[in-house]
Formats: C-alpha cells, structure tokens, sequence
C-alpha cells in the first residue's frame, strides 16, 4: 500500500462530534430557508418594513403550500 492510498482511507473516516458543526450549519441555513419562504410577510419580517423578500420568494411559497393572501 503506498503513503498516498493510507492518506485517503485514513481521510474517510470520520466522527459524529468531527461532523457535528456541519449538521448544526445546515440546519440553521435550513431554517433560516424555511423563515424566509413561509414565514416572512413583510408587515412581520424581520428584515423591516418591506415586501422584497415576500415577492422575492412568492411562487415557491404557493409551491410549497404556505398561503400569503
């Protein structure tokens, strides 16, 4: 076996705590998607006063089945 396939096998292996802030930035992106597509409504957005977000995102919400009007 040479040095450059025990770097890659060693490399494959790895943990639940190594993968950990992995999982938590998904699912904080992941969250942070689902806010933005079925939450904000501009007059409650937390972005302000505005409809950008809301117009931005409006046909995947309907895609999604989250009621807007």
């Amino acid at each position: 076996m040479t040095s450059a396939s025990t770097a890659r096998a060693r490399a494959a292996a790895t943990t639940a705590i190594g993968n950990l802030p992995y999982l938590v930035g998904a699912l904080v992106v992941g969250l942070l998607l689902f806010y933005l597509v079925g939450f904000d409504e501009g007059a409650t957005s937390l972005f302000g006063n505005t409809m950008v977000v809301h117009e931005f995102v409006h046909d995947a919400r309907h895609f999604l089945g989250f009621p807007c009007h």
